[in-house]
C-alpha cells in the first residue's frame, strides 16, 4: 500500500474516532436555556438545521470542538474543550456560530477558548429533541444573599500622647530643691545621705515634669459596617404538574409557567 493511501486511511480513521467520541450541544440563550441543537459530527453550515447565528451558550460533553463564525469552518474560530460555557459573549462568538467540527485532543491550541465552568454541567439544561410541557407557577419566594461589608475611609481628629526630651533646667532646679529639703532631715551621716537622696529624687522629678502630654492630629480612619443585601441570590419556585407540587431554585425570576419534562423535572 503506497504512502498517500496510508495517509488518507489514517486521516479517515482519525475523523471517524473523533466523531464517535465527541458531542457538543448549543443553546439559543445564555445559561443553557432555550432551543438546543446537538451534534456528534462536523456540521459545515448551521443554516440547514435552522441554528445559524443563534448559539449563545454551549456544553461540550466529549472531545474538543472548533466552532467558527462562517460556514465551512471559515472566518474566526475558537476551540472548546470538555465543559460548560454559559455564555459565548466573552469570546466574541455570541449569535455568530455557523459551523463546527471535532478536532484532535492535543494539549494546546493557539485559538483555544477560556476555561469552561467547573463540572458538573447545569443540571436542568434542556436536551435536544426533548418534549416539554408548561407547568403553572403557584409560588415564588426571593431569597436574598448574605449581608455584605461596606468600608470607607474618613478624616478624623485623634488625640495622641506625646513625650518630649528630659528638661535639663528643671532637673537642676529639682535637684537643688531636693538637696535642700533632704539636708534638713536628720543629722551627721544620715543628713548627708538624705541630702544626696533628696537631690537625686528632686532632679528626676524636675527633669520629667511636663514631659507627658497629648496632642490632637488629623488621621485617616477606616470604618466598616454590615449592609443587608437587597439582591436575590435565587428564587425558590413552586409549580404544579399533573396534580403534584414541585419545588426548584432558579437564578432568575420565573414567568407564569415553568417548562418541565413528562416526569415534572424543570428545564430552565
Amino acid at each position: 500500500m503506497n504512502t498517500p493511501v496510508k495517509t488518507a486511511l489514517a486521516a479517515a480513521a482519525l475523523l471517524v474516532s473523533l466523531q464517535a467520541t465527541a458531542q457538543i450541544t448549543f443553546y439559543e440563550n445564555e445559561g443553557f436555556r432555550g432551543r438546543a441543537f446537538s451534534s456528534s459530527k462536523a456540521v459545515g453550515n448551521f443554516e440547514r438545521d435552522g441554528f445559524n447565528d443563534r448559539a449563545s451558550s454551549v456544553i461540550v460533553d466529549r472531545g474538543r470542538w472548533e466552532v467558527c463564525e462562517n460556514s465551512r469552518f471559515e472566518g474566526r474560530c475558537v476551540v472548546l474543550r470538555r465543559g460548560s460555557y454559559d455564555s459565548l459573549k466573552g469570546m466574541g462568538m455570541n449569535d455568530r456560530v455557523s459551523s463546527v467540527r471535532p478536532v484532535a485532543n492535543r494539549t494546546n491550541y493557539a485559538n483555544e477558548a477560556p476555561a469552561p465552568l467547573a463540572e458538573p454541567t447545569y443540571e436542568y439544561r434542556r436536551r435536544p429533541n426533548e418534549r416539554l410541557f408548561d407547568a403553572p407557577v403557584t409560588g415564588v419566594r426571593a431569597v436574598v444573599g448574605e449581608p455584605t461589608q461596606r468600608c470607607w475611609v474618613e478624616r478624623q481628629q485623634v488625640t495622641e500622647p506625646t513625650r518630649s526630651e528630659p528638661n535639663v533646667g528643671r532637673g537642676l532646679a529639682g535637684a537643688l530643691i531636693g538637696g535642700i529639703l533632704g539636708h534638713q532631715v536628720g543629722g551627721g551621716t544620715g543628713r548627708d545621705i538624705a541630702t544626696v537622696g533628696g537631690a537625686v529624687a528632686g532632679g528626676a522629678i524636675g527633669a520629667n515634669s511636663g514631659r507627658n502630654g497629648s496632642t490632637t492630629v488629623d488621621r485617616d480612619v477606616r470604618r466598616c459596617e454590615k449592609v443587608a443585601s437587597t439582591t436575590p441570590a435565587y428564587w425558590d419556585v413552586t409549580y404544579k404538574f399533573r396534580g403534584i407540587e414541585h419545588h426548584t431554585q432558579m437564578t432568575s425570576a420565573p414567568g407564569q409557567t415553568v417548562a418541565v419534562t413528562a416526569n415534572g423535572e424543570p428545564r430552565l
